[in-house]
C-alpha cells in the first residue's frame, strides 16, 4: 500500500513550501535566502538554487508529494522540478550529473549555444548518462537571460525533470528592476507517460472532456444557419477530429503546477510596494500552452526566450511549450495579486501569489470557457482530405532550393491582410484560422491566437517582438528551405513533410556559416512549438533589422513562418516540436551543420 503524502513529504517539501511564502526555498538548499546578483537585486524560486560555474546534480526517483497525492517522480538534487541553475556570462561551466535512475538519462540546456557534444542529446552527438554513471558537462557561457534544462531520454520530461536556467549578464542589462522571481510552468500526471502515449494512440480527443454537445449544435444553428452547421460538422468528422481538440493532452489528467506547486498549494512571491519585480516565466511543460495575466497589473514584455526586446506593455501573453519570456511589474498598491496561468484549452490552470506579505491571497478568475475553432473557417477546408495528409511524400519538399526567392522580402507578410485571399476565412473572435492548401498560408503574426480576445485587454503577439539592438549577421538568405510540419490526429502519427524520424533517410544539411531562410508550414489543425538546437532562428515579423532571436518558434494551425538562420555551429543538432509526445511519435528530425 503506498503511503499517504503525510508520512513521508514532511521534510523538505513543506520546509520549501513553507519556505517558498517568504523567499526562502533557497535556504532549504544550504544557500542563502536571498540570492544577491551583481546588480544588488534579490531573487526568489522555492525549489532550491545551484550556483556555477562549478555544479553537481544527482538524478534519482524519489516520493514526493504533488499536489496533495503520493508521487514518484524524478528529482534533481532532491526536488522536482529541478533546482534553478544560475550561471553567469563569461563563466566556463562545469556540471557534473549523476545519473542514479535504473534507466539513461541526459539533460540539454534549452536554448543554450554550445558545443554539439555537450547539447545532451542521445543518439546524436552524446550518448547519454547511463545508470550509475557521471557525465561533466564542460560550455563556455556566451550569453544571458532566461533559459531551461530537462532530460532528452525518452519521456522523462513528463516525469519532472526540468529545471530553470538564469545566466546574468556580464554588464548591466537594457533595463532595471528591484527584485525578481522565476515561474517555472509545468504539467504533471500521476499516470504513467507511456500510458498517457498509448492512450493517444489509440483514440483521438482521448483526453478530451469538452466535447461538444446536442446544445451547442442547436446554439451553432441559430447563430450560422442550418446549412453552414451541418457543413462544419461534417468536414470535422471527415478529418476525425473535433473542433474543441485544442491541446492532446488536458486538464482531465494534468494538474498544472507553477515552480511545483499546484493551484491549492498557492505559491506566494514577494514584493515591497512601488518596487519593480522581474518575473522570469519559462514553459517548462510537456504539452501545456499557457495563457499567463495579472489581474489589477500591467506587465512589460522586455525579453523572448532570453533575448532583450523593445519594451511591450501587454495584460495578459500566451506562452508556448519550450518558450520564455521576461516580464516586470510594478505593484503600487499594499495588496495581492494572484499570476493566473491558464491552459489554453480552458481545462485547468497554475497560479501563485504575488504579495507584500506572507499569507496573503487575492481573488482567482474564473476560467474563461473553451473555444471552438469556428465553423466559418470551414469553407476553407472544402476539398482538403486532411486524414490523409500523415500520407503525404512531403520529404523532396525539404531539399527544395528556393534560391531564386531570396530577394523577395518575407518579412513584410506580417503586416498583410490576408482576410481578403481566396479561400480563406478569418474566425476573429476565437483566433482560429484555417487555409485552403499551402499556397494560401502566410504569417498570422498579428494574432494571439484561439481563445484570446484582443478586444477585451492587451495580448501580446509575435508582431510586437522588436529586437532591443540590432544581431550581428544581417546578411540576406543565401537560400531558403520550406518544411512543413504534417500529421494525423486520428492515427497520432506528427512528422516532417509526411515523414516520421523513423522514415527518413539522412539529416537536413545546414551549409557552415550560410545565411538560411527557413519556412515552416503547418498543415495541421494543431499549434506546434518549433525549436531549433545549437543555433538563433530570428524571426521574420516586419522589423527589417530589429527581428527577435527565439530558439522556439510557435507556429498556429495552417500558418507560415518564416525564419533567418546563421548556420554557425558546426555538428548535428536536434529539431523538433517541443510537444513531448508529437517528437515521440516522430516530429523530429537532425540538422547537421558542414
Amino acid at each position: 500500500m503506498a503511503p499517504k503524502p503525510s508520512e513521508f513529504s514532511v521534510s523538505r517539501r513543506q520546509l520549501l513550501k513553507g519556505g517558498s511564502a517568504l523567499g526562502l526555498g533557497a535556504m532549504v538548499s544550504g544557500v542563502a535566502p536571498a540570492w544577491a546578483n551583481p546588480w544588488g537585486r534579490t531573487s526568489g524560486y522555492s525549489q532550491g538554487v545551484e550556483h556555477g560555474p562549478e555544479i553537481s546534480l544527482v538524478i534519482r526517483r524519489e516520493d514526493i508529494d504533488i499536489a496533495g497525492q503520493f508521487a514518484r517522480p524524478i528529482s534533481i538534487n532532491g526536488s522536482s522540478p529541478g533546482p534553478m541553475v544560475r550561471l553567469k556570462e563569461g563563466q566556463d561551466a562545469v556540471i557534473k550529473v549523476t545519473n542514479l535512475l535504473d534507466e539513461p538519462t541526459s539533460i540539454h540546456w534549452h536554448g543554450i549555444i554550445l558545443p554539439p557534444e555537450m547539447d545532451g542529446v542521445p543518439g546524436i552527438s552524446f550518448a547519454g548518462i547511463a545508470p550509475g554513471e557521471t557525465f561533466t558537462y564542460r560550455f563556455p557561457v556566451t550569453q544571458s537571460g532566461t533559459y531551461w534544462y530537462h532530460s532528452h531520454s525518452g519521456l522523462q520530461e513528463q516525469e519532472g525533470h526540468a529545471g530553470p536556467l538564469i545566466i546574468d549578464s556580464a554588464t548591466p542589462e537594457a533595463f532595471t528592476y528591484d527584485r525578481e522571481h522565476v515561474l517555472l510552468l509545468t504539467d504533471w500526471t500521476f499516470e504513467d507517460p507511456k500510458s498517457v502515449f498509448r492512450n493517444l494512440k489509440t483514440m483521438e480527443g482521448y483526453y478530451n472532456y469538452q466535447e461538444r454537445t446536442v446544445a451547442d449544435f442547436f446554439a451553432d444553428v441559430r447563430r450560422g444557419g442550418w446549412v453552414d452547421t451541418i457543413e462544419s460538422r461534417s468536414m470535422w468528422a471527415e478529418m476525425r477530429m473535433s473542433s474543441r481538440d485544442i491541446a492532446d493532452v488536458t486538464g482531465s489528467t494534468y494538474t498544472y503546477l507553477l515552480n511545483g506547486h499546484s493551484p491549492e498549494e498557492n505559491w506566494s512571491a514577494l514584493f515591497k510596494r512601488g518596487e519593480t519585480v522581474r518575473l522570469r516565466v519559462v514553459n517548462g511543460s510537456a504539452m501545456s500552452y499557457f495563457d499567463l495575466r495579472i489581474p489589477g497589473l500591467k506587465m512589460t514584455v522586455v525579453a523572448a526566450d532570453g533575448q532583450p526586446v523593445q519594451p511591450v506593455e501587454v495584460d495578459e501573453f500566451r506562452i508556448a511549450v519550450a518558450e520564455a519570456y521576461d516580464v516586470l511589474v510594478t505593484p503600487e498598491d499594499d495588496k495581492a495579486y494572484t499570476i493566473f496561468a491558464e491552459a489554453m484549452d480552458r481545462s485547468g490552470y497554475a497560479r501563485a501569489t504575488l504579495a507584500p506579505r506572507p499569507g496573503m491571497e487575492a481573488p482567482v478568475p474564473e476560467r474563461r470557457q473553451i473555444a471552438d475553432r469556428g465553423m466559418e473557417a470551414m469553407g476553407a477546408h472544402a476539398g482538403m482530405d486532411h486524414s490523409q495528409m500523415a500520407g503525404m511524400d512531403h520529404s523532396q519538399m525539404a531539399g527544395m532550393d528556393h534560391s531564386q526567392m531570396a530577394g523577395m522580402d518575407h518579412s513584410q507578410m506580417a503586416g498583410m491582410d490576408h482576410s481578403k485571399m481566396t479561400g480563406l476565412q478569418a474566425d476573429a473572435a476565437q483566433g482560429g484560422m484555417l487555409m485552403a492548401g499551402a499556397a494560401q498560408q502566410g504569417a498570422r503574426y498579428d494574432q494571439a491566437g484561439i481563445g484570446l480576445d484582443q478586444s477585451l485587454r492587451r495580448v501580446l503577439v509575435y508582431q510586437d517582438l522588436k529586437a532591443y539592438s540590432p544581431w550581428p549577421d544581417r546578411r540576406g538568405p543565401m537560400r531558403e528551405m520550406e518544411l512543413h510540419l504534417t500529421g494525423n490526429m486520428e492515427r497520432y502519427m506528427w512528422s516532417f513533410d509526411g515523414k516520421k524520424f523513423s522514415e527518413v533517410n539522412g539529416p537536413i544539411h545546414f551549409h557552415k556559416d550560410e545565411r538560411l531562410r527557413l519556412i515552416l508550414i503547418n498543415d495541421t489543425m494543431m499549434e506546434h512549438p518549433i525549436h531549433l538546437h545549437g543555433m538563433w532562428m530570428e524571426l521574420e515579423n516586419g522589423h527589417g533589422d530589429l527581428i527577435p532571436r527565439k530558439h522556439t518558434l510557435n507556429v498556429k494551425p495552417g500558418e507560415r513562418v518564416s525564419a533567418l538562420i546563421t548556420a554557425d555551429a558546426e555538428g548535428s543538432w536536434a529539431f523538433h516540436c517541443h510537444l513531448l509526445y508529437h517528437m515521440d511519435a516522430g516530429m523530429f528530425r537532425v540538422v547537421k551543420v558542414s
